[in-house]
Order: structure tokens, then sequence, then C-alpha cells
């Protein structure tokens, strides 16, 4: 790797090596399941922490290294507009099980002007993915998000919620939801 050497930080017992976003993004896609080095790049890019010229060119200066495809192909897959690891997971599992890759919160201007902003889109097909994590079983939360359910859908948007015991115990099947969503919208493989 051409990035670099990591700095040091000081620590309790002496000093801590700490690398820079780039390398961490390098590391984490060579070394870590993709599904979970995903999340980790989308959450550096969406804070602003590295960018996809940055990564375009680590990805370049060490395309010959040992896991340089891989590198690569964890750097396309992320996305600065995730906003949460398992937003980022769900997107990519999905991915990886056939579908063709959604917009990650797609803006859907609706008649009245409001813009909503589903967590995955597939605007062409009118479908959308909302993950929901714990929080949404606020009442405040769930009476937002069904306040936003009823836009979408009244604009003419499938939407699909997807909750996090769905997403890791039920995935199968949730697949086969969407996928199934996206062929009755018109999406053909």
């Amino acid at each position: 790797m051409t990035a670099p050497a990591p700095t040091l930080i000081a620590g309790a017992g002496g000093s801590i090596p700490r690398s820079d976003p780039g390398r961490a993004a390098w590391e984490t896609a060579v070394w870590l399941d993709p599904i979970r080095a995903v999340a980790i790049v989308d959450s550096l890019l969406g804070r602003g922490l590295t960018d996809r010229d940055e990564l375009a060119g680590i990805a370049a200066r060490n395309a010959n290294m040992p896991g340089g495809r891989r590198a690569q192909w964890v750097f396309d897959l992320a996305d600065a507009g995730a906003q949460s690891p398992p937003e980022s997971q769900l997107r990519v599992r999905l991915v990886l099980g056939g579908l063709p890759r959604p917009s990650v919160q797609h803006p859907v201007r609706l008649p009245n002007g409001v813009v909503l902003h589903p967590d995955l889109a597939w605007p062409e097909f009118r479908v959308a993915v909302e993950y929901d994590g714990q929080w949404h079983a606020d009442a405040d939360q769930l009476h937002r998000d069904r306040r936003r359910l009823n836009l979408l859908v009244g604009a003419g948007w499938l939407v699909l919620h997807v909750t996090s015991r769905r997403l890791h115990a039920e995935f199968p099947a949730v697949l086969r939801e969407v996928r199934a969503a996206l062929v009755a919208r018109g999406w053909r493989r």
C-alpha cells in the first residue's frame, strides 16, 4: 500500500497507531466481510472523512496488491447517502442477492411540493424499501412513518418495510418480497 504510514497518538500505555481514513477504508475493504466493510466505508464517505476520488486513487495505486480487486469492488458498492450501518447492510445484501442497485435517499417530490427520501428506491419502478430500526417503535416516530408511508403510497409508490429481525433472521423472504415487488412493477432481469 502506498498510503502514508499511520500516525501515532498518545495513549495511556504509550503511542497507539492511527490510520488516516483512506487507509482505514482500504484495510476495511481488504480484510472485513464485504457487507460489514461497505457499511464502514459508507460511514467514512457520509461523514466526509474520505471521498470517491481518494478511494479511486487508493484502489488504482493498489490494484495489483493482494485484495486490490476486492477493495475496488467494496468501494464501488459504497454510498455516502446511507444513514445507518443496517441500511447499508440491507442495500448490499439486496444487490448481492441479484437485485439492481437501489438509489439511496432518492428524492421523491410529491404534488404538494413535499420531498421525501426513502432509504432505498428504484425510482423507475416506484418501489421503495424503508429500514425500520428499533427507534421506529417509538409512538411519535411510528406516527411520522405512517404519514410518510401514506404520502408515498398516494404518489404511486410501493413501499416495503424491513425490520432488524427480518434483515438478520428472515432475509431470504425479504429478498423474495423485494424481487416480487420489482417484477410486479416491470423489472426484468
